[in-house]
């Protein structure tokens, strides 16, 4: 018996192991291959009898479990002889199955963002109500149950920055940017925060590093360009305005910078 044969052979007897552990799309994948593999081999009668054994029990053995019935409630047949109306039974009961786990992920999915929601409201309501501590903790379980969701810390610190509260945001832009260092958003929103602390230079680092990533983006040049209007640097401004205005000519707001930087400038 060749090795691919030897190996369907192993996948029948784990079979029952798969089910009970609840992976029946494993399952009925290893009876699947295992009865593609006896397809193609080229078995001695001795070999195909015993092969059909094994089938006969694996096939009785998908049928008895409960799960597997619950979620593909039609009884597999299966007659010595004819594997290949068993393979396709099996490829449309893998089919179903995949449907099934795929509708179910959407379900996950959409109960996890809906507890992602509430939680936030909850955090905001919180903060509304000048628990600003509660919504620390609130906001930290959250994070530690999305601990890969960058646009997660970025969202929490809107809210702080929304009250005000901008120390508060600026700890969790700065966690965000440390699980993605490359999301030029985020320096640019670190910048906004760190010009209304009026730390001007500190902010100015942040948007530089920001255009070194991407210098193709006006609103970037723009943000800069609000930084040193608070700053009173009038020639960086107007520098920072005619970038933005030659990215995009029509950039309306930006001609009014630059205007207003050039008559400062005299």
């Amino acid at each position: 018996m060749s090795g691919e044969l030897t190996n369907a052979r192993k996948k029948l007897a784990g079979v029952s192991s798969l089910l009970k552990q609840q992976k029946a799309m494993a399952a009925v994948q290893a009876v699947y291959d295992a009865v593609v593999a006896m397809l193609r081999g080229s078995l001695m009668k001795s070999e195909r009898e015993e092969f059909q054994e094994l089938l006969d029990s694996t096939v009785h053995i998908l049928n008895g479990d409960k799960k597997l019935r619950e979620d593909y409630p039609l009884i597999i047949n299966y007659t010595h002889g004819e594997e290949k109306v068993l393979m396709e039974v099996l490829r449309e009961l893998l089919k179903e199955l995949q449907e099934k786990v795929s509708a179910n992920a959407q379900d996950l999915l959409k109960a996890m963002e809906k507890r992602k929601r509430d939680i936030l409201e909850q955090g905001q309501a919180q903060i509304e109500k000048g628990d600003v501590p509660e919504a620390h903790i609130t906001f930290n379980q959250l994070i530690r149950e999305f601990k890969d969701d960058t646009e997660l810390r970025s969202e929490i610190a809107d809210k702080f920055i929304k009250a005000g509260l901008y120390s508060e945001a600026l700890s969790y832009l700065e966690d965000a940017l440390a699980h993605d260092p490359n999301a030029i958003f985020l320096y640019n929103r670190i910048g906004i925060v760190l010009r209304k602390m009026q730390d001007f230079a500190t902010a100015e680092k942040y948007y530089i590093k920001a255009l070194q990533l991407n210098d193709k983006d006006e609103y970037l040049y723009f943000n800069c360009g609000r930084l040193y209007y608070d700053w009173k640097k009038w020639d960086k401004m107007a520098e920072a305005a005619k970038k933005a205005i030659k990215i995009n000519p029509s950039f309306a707001e930006a001609e009014k910078m630059l205007k207003f930087a050039n008559k400062k400038i005299g």
